[in-house]
């Protein structure tokens, strides 16, 4: 299998270089991640039990499939394991009567399948969403129990401790506790989600990040702030993104007169349209932690890369685990931007009547055994960055932000 997955690393590294990628740079850094994403999540998807055609497949396909076409498939990939994920976490919460409920209600289905190959594992749909209400009684579990019973689930669960980031400033740092292969979910970025027709309303407007450094955006330009989720609770409840809890910060910052100055100017528009539908949300959830990911250190590879990942909101049973919530009604907006300005459109990008959560999660670029999470923060150029702050790769930096 380690053979198979040196080929997909190679294919990386050659298609990187092919000027057909060669266009807008923010364009090209795109394409590229989406690239790897469909090869890791797709030899994840393979399994243990993968054959070299099936690897070459993937590979083949990798190099014709249109963008859109690797897009939809990652958003598959992914959503399999988020499935799987929220099973273990029903198995783990649910009390014993329900899960034997749930069992009873669902129809008998056969182990016996015929074996497919290459990308046709992913083809199929799941089956038509169950329209039924959250359930508000779980196990009374502590979190530290919830995530030790993942690990036993799944393989693997997360921690906060101490990061090993050779700086003062790396505070708490994210580590996975047990083993996970190249291309599973790692973790989920929590928080309240503002689309750009919302920007105005994100705390601290228009300095947003001064402060905040909870704070990623999308290649779509969504933003997610996750101060409020802090690091998760101790039960399920009604979560609406509004109170923020006291965390202790990745990045500590200073505040310069500068800086003083824009927070007296900020005036972020007010509004509580957060978490209106009144979602039950599981806040011992042990994977809602990848804001705690910190930047590897000069000399140090990431291990995980972002991924986004739209979650169907017709998926009533997995709603609860999923930690975000959005800003405003989940209606999508049309925005376009000119420069560094968003304004609205009429024009319809969206290729499903489904509406979703615009969310984010960090994937395995390695398999990983009991390590720190490291993620490449990919900070402009064309901003003062911090002192601790070193690129990952030159060339991609300047080919970015050239």
């Amino acid at each position: 299998m380690a053979s198979l997955f040196n080929k997909f690393q190679e294919f990386v590294k050659t298609l990187a270089k092919s000027p057909t990628f060669a266009r807008n740079p923010r364009e090209f850094q795109f394409e590229t991640d989406m690239n790897r994403l469909f090869l890791f999540t797709s030899y994840n998807r393979l399994g243990k039990n993968a054959e070299e055609a099936d690897a070459e497949e993937i590979i083949e396909m990798a190099s014709k499939a249109s963008v859109a076409d690797q897009q939809k498939q990652v958003q598959e990939n992914i959503h399999f394991q988020i499935t799987n994920f929220c099973s273990a976490m029903n198995e783990i919460l649910l009390p014993d009567l329900e899960k034997r409920s749930k069992k009873d209600e669902a129809p008998a289905q056969s182990n016996a399948a015929p074996r497919r190959s290459g990308l046709s594992f992913a083809v199929g749909k799941s089956g038509p969403p169950i329209d039924r209400p959250a359930i508000p009684e779980t196990k009374q579990l502590s979190r530290s129990k919830v995530s030790q019973s993942l690990r036993d689930e799944i393989g693997y669960t997360l921690d906060l401790k101490p990061s090993l980031i050779p700086h003062k400033e790396a505070g708490e740092g994210l580590f996975l506790s047990g083993e996970a292969d190249v291309g599973t979910v790692i973790a989920i970025y929590p928080g309240v989600i503002y689309s750009p027709a919302y920007y105005r309303y994100i705390p601290g407007y228009p300095r947003v990040d001064a402060q905040n450094p909870y704070l990623i955006t999308r290649y779509d330009g969504t933003v997610i702030n996750a101060l409020p989720w802090g690091s998760g609770g101790e039960s399920r409840e009604v979560w609406d993104g509004l109170t923020v809890p006291e965390i202790r910060s990745n990045v500590q910052s200073v505040e310069k007169g500068q800086d003083r100055v824009w927070r007296m100017l900020s005036k972020p528009l007010e509004g509580t349209r957060v978490g209106s539908i009144g979602d039950v949300l599981e806040r011992r959830n042990p994977l809602a932690l990848a804001h705690f990911a910190n930047h590897p250190a000069k000399g140090m590879d990431p291990n995980v890369m972002i991924c986004p990942y739209d979650f169907p909101l017709t998926e009533k049973d997995m709603r609860t685990f999923i930690p975000n919530v959005s800003f405003g009604n989940h209606e999508e907006v049309n925005m376009r931007r000119f420069g560094s300005f968003w304004f609205k459109s009429s024009a319809k990008n969206s290729v499903s009547d489904v509406p979703v959560l615009k969310t984010l999660v960090l994937v395995a670029t390695r398999a990983l055994c009991n390590e720190e999470v490291l993620l490449n923060y990919r900070l402009s150029n064309t901003k003062r960055r911090p002192a601790w702050y070193s690129p990952v790769d030159e060339e991609e930096d300047r080919r970015r932000w050239s």
